[in-house]
Protein backbone atom coordinates (compact mmCIF):
# COMPACT_ATOMS: atom_id res chain seq x y z
CA UNK A 1 0.00 0.00 0.00
CA UNK A 2 0.73 3.27 -1.13
CA UNK A 3 1.99 4.59 2.64
CA UNK A 4 3.95 1.05 3.95
CA UNK A 5 7.06 2.88 3.65
CA UNK A 6 10.58 1.22 3.58
CA UNK A 7 12.39 3.85 1.71
CA UNK A 8 14.65 7.17 2.05
CA UNK A 9 16.06 9.51 -0.46
CA UNK A 10 18.76 11.88 0.43
CA UNK A 11 19.79 14.62 -1.85
CA UNK A 12 23.38 15.49 -1.49
CA UNK A 13 24.97 16.52 -4.56
CA UNK A 14 25.08 20.28 -3.84
CA UNK A 15 29.00 22.27 -3.47
CA UNK A 16 28.39 23.41 -0.81
CA UNK A 17 30.02 26.82 -1.62
CA UNK A 18 28.91 28.26 1.45
CA UNK A 19 31.50 26.15 3.41
CA UNK A 20 34.54 26.93 1.31
CA UNK A 21 37.50 26.84 1.23
CA UNK A 22 36.75 23.55 3.38
CA UNK A 23 34.59 22.23 0.45
CA UNK A 24 36.46 22.33 -1.86
CA UNK A 25 37.66 18.83 -1.54
CA UNK A 26 35.53 17.84 1.14
CA UNK A 27 31.58 17.23 0.46
CA UNK A 28 30.08 19.46 2.78
CA UNK A 29 27.79 16.49 3.83
CA UNK A 30 31.02 14.88 5.80
CA UNK A 31 30.99 18.18 7.96
CA UNK A 32 31.91 17.46 11.36
CA UNK A 33 28.88 17.68 14.01
CA UNK A 34 30.85 16.95 17.27
CA UNK A 35 32.29 13.63 16.49
CA UNK A 36 29.85 12.62 13.83
CA UNK A 37 29.49 13.63 9.88
CA UNK A 38 26.17 15.83 9.49
CA UNK A 39 24.97 12.95 6.89
CA UNK A 40 25.20 10.36 9.80
CA UNK A 41 22.70 12.12 11.95
CA UNK A 42 20.10 12.51 8.57
CA UNK A 43 20.79 8.06 7.99
CA UNK A 44 20.23 7.87 11.62
CA UNK A 45 17.28 9.78 11.46
CA UNK A 46 15.65 7.73 8.56
CA UNK A 47 17.01 4.25 10.09
CA UNK A 48 15.18 5.14 13.37
CA UNK A 49 11.96 5.88 11.84
CA UNK A 50 12.05 2.48 10.24
CA UNK A 51 13.70 3.23 6.76
CA UNK A 52 16.61 1.10 6.58
CA UNK A 53 16.67 1.01 2.54
CA UNK A 54 18.30 4.62 1.88
CA UNK A 55 19.45 5.97 -1.66
CA UNK A 56 21.70 8.90 -1.77
CA UNK A 57 22.02 11.41 -4.59
CA UNK A 58 25.08 12.09 -4.69
CA UNK A 59 27.80 14.04 -7.85
CA UNK A 60 31.31 15.09 -8.34
CA UNK A 61 33.95 14.51 -6.03
CA UNK A 62 31.25 13.39 -3.07
CA UNK A 63 32.82 9.82 -3.18
CA UNK A 64 33.59 9.81 0.93
CA UNK A 65 30.33 9.55 1.41
CA UNK A 66 29.86 6.06 -0.17
CA UNK A 67 33.66 5.29 1.62
CA UNK A 68 31.79 6.60 4.93
CA UNK A 69 29.21 3.90 5.16
CA UNK A 70 31.45 1.11 3.80
CA UNK A 71 34.06 -1.07 4.93
CA UNK A 72 37.15 0.02 6.13
CA UNK A 73 39.33 -3.30 6.41
CA UNK A 74 43.12 -1.62 7.22
CA UNK A 75 41.33 0.82 9.95
CA UNK A 76 39.12 -1.67 11.55
CA UNK A 77 42.40 -4.46 11.82
CA UNK A 78 44.23 -1.88 13.30
CA UNK A 79 41.75 -0.78 15.88
CA UNK A 80 41.14 -4.45 16.62
CA UNK A 81 44.88 -5.22 17.26
CA UNK A 82 45.31 -2.34 19.11
CA UNK A 83 41.90 -3.62 21.20
CA UNK A 84 40.37 -0.51 21.02
CA UNK A 85 36.90 -2.02 21.04
CA UNK A 86 34.79 1.48 21.22
CA UNK A 87 36.67 2.88 18.35
CA UNK A 88 35.91 0.23 16.45
CA UNK A 89 32.26 -0.28 16.95
CA UNK A 90 31.80 3.02 16.07
CA UNK A 91 33.39 2.63 12.75
CA UNK A 92 31.35 -0.70 12.43
CA UNK A 93 28.32 1.11 13.39
CA UNK A 94 27.93 3.33 10.38
CA UNK A 95 29.07 0.96 8.62
CA UNK A 96 25.85 -1.34 9.54
CA UNK A 97 24.03 1.19 9.79
CA UNK A 98 21.41 1.28 6.50
CA UNK A 99 21.32 -0.80 3.31
CA UNK A 100 22.78 2.25 1.22
CA UNK A 101 22.43 2.82 -2.34
CA UNK A 102 23.96 6.20 -4.58
CA UNK A 103 23.06 7.37 -7.88
CA UNK A 104 24.48 10.61 -9.36
CA UNK A 105 22.39 13.83 -10.17
CA UNK A 106 24.64 14.32 -13.10
CA UNK A 107 23.27 18.18 -13.79
CA UNK A 108 22.42 19.80 -11.02
CA UNK A 109 18.97 20.93 -12.26
CA UNK A 110 17.59 21.64 -8.75
CA UNK A 111 16.12 19.52 -5.70
CA UNK A 112 13.52 18.55 -8.00
CA UNK A 113 15.90 16.78 -10.04
CA UNK A 114 17.48 15.42 -7.52
CA UNK A 115 14.45 13.55 -6.44
CA UNK A 116 13.41 12.78 -9.88
CA UNK A 117 16.42 10.95 -9.96
CA UNK A 118 15.05 8.66 -7.19
CA UNK A 119 12.36 7.22 -9.56
CA UNK A 120 13.81 3.85 -10.46
CA UNK A 121 14.91 2.68 -6.84
CA UNK A 122 11.37 4.00 -5.61
CA UNK A 123 9.30 2.66 -8.06
CA UNK A 124 5.58 3.06 -7.09
CA UNK A 125 6.02 3.39 -3.08
CA UNK A 126 5.82 6.33 -1.13
CA UNK A 127 8.76 7.36 0.30
CA UNK A 128 10.62 10.01 2.52
CA UNK A 129 12.99 12.81 1.78
CA UNK A 130 15.53 13.76 3.57
CA UNK A 131 18.17 17.02 3.46
CA UNK A 132 21.11 16.96 5.28
CA UNK A 133 21.23 20.55 6.26
CA UNK A 134 18.53 20.24 8.54
CA UNK A 135 19.65 17.37 11.74
CA UNK A 136 16.70 17.15 13.48
CA UNK A 137 17.53 16.65 17.51
CA UNK A 138 16.75 12.46 17.86
CA UNK A 139 14.85 13.19 21.05
CA UNK A 140 12.21 15.50 19.21
CA UNK A 141 9.75 13.48 17.09
CA UNK A 142 9.02 14.13 13.52
CA UNK A 143 9.58 11.44 10.58
CA UNK A 144 7.79 9.06 12.58
CA UNK A 145 5.02 11.27 13.22
CA UNK A 146 5.05 12.25 9.46
CA UNK A 147 4.86 8.76 7.93
CA UNK A 148 1.91 8.08 10.77
CA UNK A 149 -0.01 10.73 8.84
CA UNK A 150 1.16 9.97 5.54
CA UNK A 151 -0.87 6.42 6.50
CA UNK A 152 -3.41 8.06 8.00
CA UNK A 153 -4.41 10.73 5.03
CA UNK A 154 -3.08 8.56 2.16
CA UNK A 155 -1.55 12.16 1.60
CA UNK A 156 2.14 13.13 0.60
CA UNK A 157 3.42 15.15 3.82
CA UNK A 158 5.38 18.33 4.31
CA UNK A 159 7.51 19.24 7.90
CA UNK A 160 6.45 23.14 8.49
CA UNK A 161 8.21 25.23 10.62
CA UNK A 162 6.89 28.93 12.37
CA UNK A 163 9.71 31.76 11.26
CA UNK A 164 9.70 34.85 11.90
CA UNK A 165 8.13 36.42 9.12
CA UNK A 166 10.90 38.58 8.23
CA UNK A 167 12.57 35.36 7.09
CA UNK A 168 10.30 33.49 5.38
CA UNK A 169 11.64 34.36 1.73
CA UNK A 170 14.22 32.74 2.45
CA UNK A 171 12.03 29.05 2.28
CA UNK A 172 9.26 27.67 0.96
CA UNK A 173 6.21 28.76 2.20
CA UNK A 174 3.18 27.45 2.73
CA UNK A 175 -0.88 28.75 2.53
CA UNK A 176 -2.89 26.39 5.04
CA UNK A 177 -6.29 25.89 6.79
CA UNK A 178 -6.61 23.79 9.95
CA UNK A 179 -7.35 20.21 10.32
CA UNK A 180 -8.63 18.57 13.01
CA UNK A 181 -5.27 17.79 14.20
CA UNK A 182 -3.96 20.08 16.41
CA UNK A 183 -0.59 19.76 14.82
CA UNK A 184 -1.18 19.15 11.07
CA UNK A 185 -2.74 21.33 8.16
CA UNK A 186 -3.90 21.29 4.59
CA UNK A 187 -1.94 22.73 2.17
CA UNK A 188 -3.24 24.96 -0.41
CA UNK A 189 -0.49 26.27 -1.72
CA UNK A 190 3.29 26.92 -1.91
CA UNK A 191 5.64 29.18 -3.24
CA UNK A 192 9.32 29.35 -3.07
CA UNK A 193 11.17 31.54 -1.75
CA UNK A 194 9.00 34.49 -2.21
CA UNK A 195 9.71 38.05 -2.56
CA UNK A 196 10.31 40.15 1.00
CA UNK A 197 6.96 40.85 2.14
CA UNK A 198 4.76 38.92 -0.31
CA UNK A 199 4.88 35.34 1.80
CA UNK A 200 1.04 34.12 1.74
CA UNK A 201 2.49 33.13 6.01
CA UNK A 202 5.03 32.31 7.89
CA UNK A 203 4.98 28.56 8.28
CA UNK A 204 8.15 27.54 6.43
CA UNK A 205 9.21 23.86 4.76
CA UNK A 206 11.98 22.62 6.44
CA UNK A 207 13.77 19.76 4.91
CA UNK A 208 11.73 16.83 6.02
CA UNK A 209 9.06 14.91 3.27
CA UNK A 210 7.27 12.02 2.87
CA UNK A 211 5.74 11.88 -0.81
CA UNK A 212 3.32 9.21 -2.69
CA UNK A 213 4.92 8.33 -5.83
CA UNK A 214 2.70 10.29 -8.38
CA UNK A 215 5.30 12.97 -7.26
CA UNK A 216 7.78 11.49 -9.85
CA UNK A 217 5.40 12.31 -12.95
CA UNK A 218 4.40 15.70 -11.82
CA UNK A 219 8.47 16.28 -11.54
CA UNK A 220 8.78 15.02 -14.74
CA UNK A 221 6.52 17.86 -16.49
CA UNK A 222 7.46 20.77 -13.88
CA UNK A 223 9.37 23.28 -15.45
CA UNK A 224 12.98 25.31 -13.70
CA UNK A 225 11.42 27.93 -11.36
CA UNK A 226 13.18 29.86 -9.11
CA UNK A 227 17.06 30.23 -10.35
CA UNK A 228 16.37 27.93 -13.18
CA UNK A 229 16.14 24.86 -11.37
CA UNK A 230 13.42 22.49 -11.02
CA UNK A 231 11.73 23.16 -7.40
CA UNK A 232 10.12 20.45 -5.53
CA UNK A 233 8.31 23.49 -3.96
CA UNK A 234 6.62 23.74 -7.59
CA UNK A 235 5.96 20.22 -7.82
CA UNK A 236 4.13 19.89 -4.39
CA UNK A 237 1.88 22.68 -5.25
CA UNK A 238 0.60 21.61 -8.62
CA UNK A 239 0.09 17.96 -6.16
CA UNK A 240 -1.69 19.87 -3.53
CA UNK A 241 -4.18 20.80 -5.92
CA UNK A 242 -5.01 17.59 -7.29
CA UNK A 243 -6.89 15.45 -5.29
CA UNK A 244 -6.54 12.33 -7.14
CA UNK A 245 -2.57 12.25 -5.38
CA UNK A 246 -4.53 12.82 -2.15
CA UNK A 247 -3.22 16.46 -1.34
CA UNK A 248 -0.66 17.40 0.67
CA UNK A 249 -0.20 18.09 4.50
CA UNK A 250 1.92 19.36 6.62
CA UNK A 251 3.27 18.54 10.53
CA UNK A 252 4.42 21.55 12.51
CA UNK A 253 7.35 20.82 14.05
CA UNK A 254 7.71 22.20 17.04
CA UNK A 255 10.75 20.88 18.59
CA UNK A 256 15.06 21.31 18.21
CA UNK A 257 15.98 21.80 14.92
CA UNK A 258 19.91 22.09 14.35
CA UNK A 259 21.08 24.05 10.51
CA UNK A 260 24.16 22.81 9.42
CA UNK A 261 23.86 25.00 5.63
CA UNK A 262 24.74 28.24 7.30
CA UNK A 263 27.88 28.96 8.78
CA UNK A 264 26.81 30.83 11.73
CA UNK A 265 24.29 27.93 12.27
CA UNK A 266 26.64 25.25 11.90
CA UNK A 267 28.66 26.60 14.74
CA UNK A 268 25.74 26.40 17.02
CA UNK A 269 24.65 23.45 16.12
CA UNK A 270 28.04 22.06 17.66
CA UNK A 271 27.66 24.13 20.59
CA UNK A 272 24.09 23.42 21.30
CA UNK A 273 24.90 19.48 20.77
CA UNK A 274 27.51 19.12 22.70
CA UNK A 275 26.71 20.41 25.85
CA UNK A 276 24.05 17.96 26.12
CA UNK A 277 26.49 15.35 25.58
CA UNK A 278 26.86 12.92 28.66
CA UNK A 279 31.29 13.34 27.77
CA UNK A 280 31.42 16.87 26.79
CA UNK A 281 29.08 18.39 28.38
CA UNK A 282 29.98 19.00 32.02
CA UNK A 283 33.37 20.55 31.14
CA UNK A 284 32.05 22.57 28.08
CA UNK A 285 29.20 24.17 30.10
CA UNK A 286 31.39 26.24 32.63
CA UNK A 287 33.88 27.07 30.06
CA UNK A 288 31.40 28.29 28.08
CA UNK A 289 29.98 30.53 30.47
CA UNK A 290 33.14 32.03 31.44
CA UNK A 291 34.27 32.46 27.83
CA UNK A 292 30.70 34.46 27.27
CA UNK A 293 31.51 36.29 30.34
CA UNK A 294 34.68 37.41 29.05
CA UNK A 295 33.22 38.69 25.79
CA UNK A 296 31.92 42.10 27.96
Amino acid sequence: MAFEITKAVIPAAGLGTRFLPATKAMPKEMLPVVDKPAIQYVVEEAVGAGLRDVLMITGRNKNALENHFDRVGELEATLERKGDTDRLQKVNYSTDLADMHYVRQGDPKGLGHAVLRAKMHVGRESFAVLLGDDIIDPRDVLLTRMIEESGKRNASIVALLEVDPSLAHMYGVATIEETETEDVVRITGLVEKPAPGTAPSNYAIIGRYVLRPEIFEILEETPPGKGGEIQLTDALETMAAAPATGGVYGVVFRGRRYDTGDRLDYIKAIVQLAVEREDLGPDLRPWLKDFAGNLD
